[in-house]
């Protein structure tokens, strides 16, 4: 029974891995033909898949402008590849069975577990409908908001066009965007609504389906999980102590909120401490920041958005583990706790290697990349491997300028960074082998 179980696991991280790849490949041949493009001819492979595959990972790096390049096929293609890769492809084929009255079998649901970074299988199918349901609520909310200010700009059609997609965009951390020529959102850097409604779907979306449902049920439970109370805790600290950081560091910048009105500089500065938390939009210019300020975007990137989410990153509670255990560590505590409650080593152990992978992973990234793309700067370089391991989107403007090499490389990057520390946790987590023994304690200096 054992056997069979862990034969089960097995295939559902052999699922997810394949999964992703396989709709990747979908929506790459999607896009190299003619009707994606507005020119009505093929679009290179490379490219192609380059823009599936940071749109499944709901990453937002692209080579090719969103707008002037792909037709209304195209972009439809790129907005359905973001809502499938932020919900995952086990949730919606398994709504879709729900629709069709499918039974939903045991390995079905294993999948979804892993999928979903559920603690177990229970209500499990709920939580779909659960989640599908919300998403669509809260991306109508948010496009209900974004008309009031697309549709004076664009007119009824195309303002309420723009209102959806960006709205699925922002709920789902992939930071595309249909303003045309790499701007971003550079043009509404003094539009409150449309920075402040986007950052409210960003954190939404960031925060994890699991903590948003105990949220909603607060009122009849009574009380926040030990794991909604972390995600809580360090996504506060992230944003406001970002805010905060952004505006002293770039508050002379002349290039960036330096000429803005206080209010503007406020609310930029929160909008780009929100916004790297793998959203990927961006109101002030990236490639203009100063040193600081990118690297503390690169920070933000770095850990992104919460377990179960639409974001990337290693995720909020990998920090908040690693912090705490260092805390612990410093005040004499034999195990690392928080919140009345004791964390397993095994939890602990976790943290760190997906941490270290992390960061090795993204070394590396930059590494290569330093060969491949000579004439690009450190930092820029570091940049963009991050940006790509977080799922963020951001760029210095790299992204155009990749060779194809280059373009591969980053394209792995995202793969790895949507689906790789997962099945590295579920193998750490799941293969767990029991010796029967210990051999000796060895002693070692270290620090």
């Amino acid at each position: 029974m054992e056997n069979k179980r862990k034969k089960h696991k097995m295939n559902a991280v052999r699922i997810l891995a394949l999964g992703f790849l396989g709709v990747i490949c979908m929506g790459g041949i999607l896009l190299s033909l003619p009707i994606s493009s507005v020119s009505g001819e093929f679009t290179n492979f490379l490219d192609s898949f380059f823009t599936s595959t940071s749109a499944v990972c709901v990453t937002g790096l692209v080579t090719l402008d969103t707008w002037t390049h792909w037709s209304t096929f195209g972009q439809v293609v790129i907005l359905l590849l973001i809502e499938t890769g932020a919900l995952g492809f086990m949730s919606i084929a398994t709504f879709a069975a729900i629709l069709f009255g499918k039974k939903i079998s045991l390995r079905e649901r294993l999948v979804m577990q892993e999928s979903m970074n559920a603690f177990n299988i229970q209500g499990l199918v709920k939580m779909v409908q659960y989640v599908v349901g919300f998403t669509l609520l809260i991306q109508c909310i948010g496009a209900v908001v974004l008309s009031t200010q697309f549709i004076p700009q664009h007119g009824i059609g195309k303002g309420i066009y723009f209102s959806v997609f960006h709205a699925v965009s922002a709920f789902c951390n992939a930071g595309f965007d249909l303003n045309g020529n790499f701007v971003s959102l550079v043009p509404y850097a003094g539009n409150w609504v449309i920075l402040l409604t986007l950052s409210a779907l960003i954190i939404v979306g960031g925060l994890g389906f699991a903590v948003i449902l105990e949220l909603y049920n607060y009122k009849k439970i009574r009380r926040i999980s030990t794991h909604g109370k972390l995600v809580l805790l360090v996504t506060a600290i992230l944003i406001f102590g970002g805010t905060l950081v952004m505006f002293l560091l770039e508050y002379k910048n002349p290039n960036t909120i330096g000429p803005m009105r206080i209010g503007d500089k406020i609310v930029n500065s929160f909008f780009a401490a929100v916004t790297p938390r793998t959203a990927g939009f961006n109101s002030i210019s990236t490639d203009k920041m100063t040193t600081a300020g990118a690297f503390m975007t690169i920070l933000l990137m770095f850990v992104g958005g919460s377990p179960g989410s639409t974001a990337g990153g290693i995720k909020t509670t990998t920090l908040g583990i690693a912090i705490v255990t260092v805390i612990c560590i410093i005040r004499g505590r034999e195990n690392t706790e928080a919140f009345g409650r004791r964390f397993s080593k095994e939890l602990v152990y976790r943290t760190f290697a997906l941490l270290m992978i992390g960061v090795t992973l993204v070394m590396v990234v930059t590494m290569i990349l330093s060969i491949t793309e000579s004439g690009e700067t450190f930092l820029s370089l570091l940049y963009e491997a991050t940006s790509a391991f977080g799922t963020v989107g951001l760029s210095t403007g790299v992204t155009q300028r990749l060779s194809s090499i280059g373009k591969i490389i980053i394209m792995i990057t995202m793969y790895c960074g949507r689906v790789g520390p997962l099945t590295v946790l579920l193998a750490l987590a799941h293969n767990k082998k029991r010796n029967g023994y210990k051999y000796p304690e060895g002693k070692i200096l270290i620090g």
